[in-house]
């Protein structure tokens, strides 16, 4: 038996009616300014650690939610157990859903980086994700709320991408400790041109000039040819899985290219 079908059968939620997406693409998710009860958070806590496991280990594309869900443990609303009680709906449909591996395919490293702007309505910080994908299935992946508040779309995805950079740092470090050095930079995506623009041009000017020291690593990965950077089309960027709740359509669409498969097509 899965670890999903587990965490189902734990919640009593095996033989709920299953939702389509991880959330509503339209939901827009707020601190809850009253009081939760102790039975409450307690069962909240439970079921967002229990998201948790899955999201970091298996489920990528469960990612999302569970991040942003999780921002509210401390203090939960009944909207908050909702939703989380929605992804475990979710779960109900694709409980099935495998990471696949395509090791004849020969497809190197490679990562893909998104940010959306003053996505957190309760103090305007962007949420970034990034997924890195080897032998065509995603190897690693992040969500999160950026430490500070960008001024631009701009960049937010710049401070994502030198997020990105860092990543991918670790992973070619963890390939060289198995003797497997990448021989050429690795293939960076992003969909803001500007955001590309700020870190393959050092000029200085009054939109960038306040922009953190340490969101400037991804400059010296690109001196040393240790990444190159792409441009790609937002509808075509798998990242964009990791930074705001999407349509069916895209959930399927992002899912399939990330190699996240029902269990009966893995043959």
């Amino acid at each position: 038996m899965s670890y999903v079908t587990n965490a189902l059968n734990r919640f009593q939620l095996s033989n709920a009616n299953n939702t389509r997406t991880p959330l509503p693409s339209n939901v827009h998710l707020e601190a809850f300014t009253g009081t939760s009860t102790d039975e409450a958070r307690t069962e909240y806590q439970q079921m967002i650690g229990t998201l948790l496991y899955a999201a970091l280990g298996t489920r990528p594309d469960i990612a999302y939610a569970v991040t942003r869900l999780s921002r509210y443990m401390a203090n939960p609303s009944k909207d908050h157990l909702h939703y989380a009680k929605y992804v475990f709906k979710y779960l109900v449909g694709t409980k099935e859903l495998r990471l696949k591996y395509d090791g004849l395919s020969q497809a190197g490293l490679i990562g893909f980086s998104d940010s959306d702007w003053g996505e957190n309505k309760d103090d305007r910080h962007s949420t970034s994700g990034n997924v890195f994908m080897m032998a065509n299935c995603a190897i690693t992946w992040m969500c999160r709320r950026q430490k500070v508040v960008a001024t631009s779309v701009g960049e937010a995805e710049y401070m994502e991408l030198s997020d990105t950079a860092k990543q991918c740092a670790w992973l070619r470090s963890f390939a060289h400790e198995i003797n497997f050095s990448p021989t050429k930079g690795t293939p960076l995506c992003a969909d803001n041109q500007a955001a590309i623009f700020i870190a393959t041009n050092k000029a200085i000017d009054r939109r960038t000039k306040h922009i953190d020291i340490r969101y400037h690593f991804v400059r010296e990965e690109l001196e040393k040819e240790k990444i190159e950077l792409f441009h790609i089309a937002g509808a075509e960027n798998p990242a964009d899985l990791f930074t705001k709740p999407l349509p069916h359509t895209l959930i399927l669409k992002f899912r399939d290219f990330i190699g996240l498969v029902d269990y009966k097509d893995l043959d």
